[in-house]
């Protein structure tokens, strides 16, 4: 398997921070395509000539059309440390999203109950049933009928953004599963990552904005706005 997808943000002893592209697998299911998690083993394979099997730690998941910012842990004590502020809601993850429609508040924050079903999707469901999904947003630019939103996740369920968005009726460009079946590319994108370092306890920032093609063209000073917010 080629790495050719594979950038990389940050690499030291215990972590890694790659960029994932849209489309791409967070790590392997059963269609056998490509996954940043075997490509990040693939090249510390064959960049430190390692011998064996490889670990590498899986923290966090994006929905395979979504992009974004991930790390991924290359000791099991990474993983663990990583992993218990990703439990106790210590690590920032921020997205850029294009949503349908105009949202009549420019700020603010969804709080809603979440049930993911069988089939894989997720509903809004009542507290005796779900789990609290929680997040807050900001709408940065309006262009005809889309808005584009930053938004900051509070809590990480299982499709949240898509559901929050699409249940009050905005659902999110190109999401062929909440929103509208115009089999184009979503836009989603976790932008901003930060979290402590399992070793040093430094914060960590990383910032890596979508590729300016697609709809994210449409929205020519997005880099300019997030910069003064």
């Amino acid at each position: 398997m080629k790495n050719s997808h594979l950038e990389i943000l940050y690499e030291d002893n215990h972590v890694i921070v790659v960029y994932k592209r849209e489309n791409i697998l967070s790590q392997k299911d059963s269609t056998n395509d490509l996954d940043m998690l075997t490509m990040i083993k693939n090249y510390i394979k064959e960049k430190y000539q390692k011998p064996g099997n490889v670990y590498v730690g899986l923290i966090h998941r994006l929905d395979r059309p979504v992009s974004g910012v991930m790390v991924y842990a290359k000791t099991s004590k990474a993983a663990s440390r990583i992993s218990e502020q990703v439990r106790t809601s210590n690590i920032e993850k921020q997205y850029l999203a294009v949503v349908n429609g105009i949202l009549p508040e420019k700020k603010g924050e969804f709080r809603d109950y979440l049930k993911k079903l069988e089939t894989k999707n997720t509903i809004v469901t009542n507290e005796e049933d779900g789990k609290e999904a929680i997040l807050n947003y900001e709408v940065l630019e309006e262009k005809e009928n889309l808005s584009l939103v930053q938004i900051t996740l509070k809590t990480g369920r299982h499709h949240q953004i898509r559901v929050q968005f699409a249940s009050r009726g905005f659902p999110l460009y190109g999401d062929q599963r909440y929103g509208k079946e115009d089999k184009k590319q979503i836009a989603l994108s976790c932008y901003h990552l930060a979290f402590f370092h399992p070793i040093t306890k430094e914060k960590m920032v990383f910032e890596r904005y979508p590729d300016d093609d697609g709809i994210w063209r449409e929205f020519s000073s997005l880099k300019k706005q997030l910069h003064n917010l």
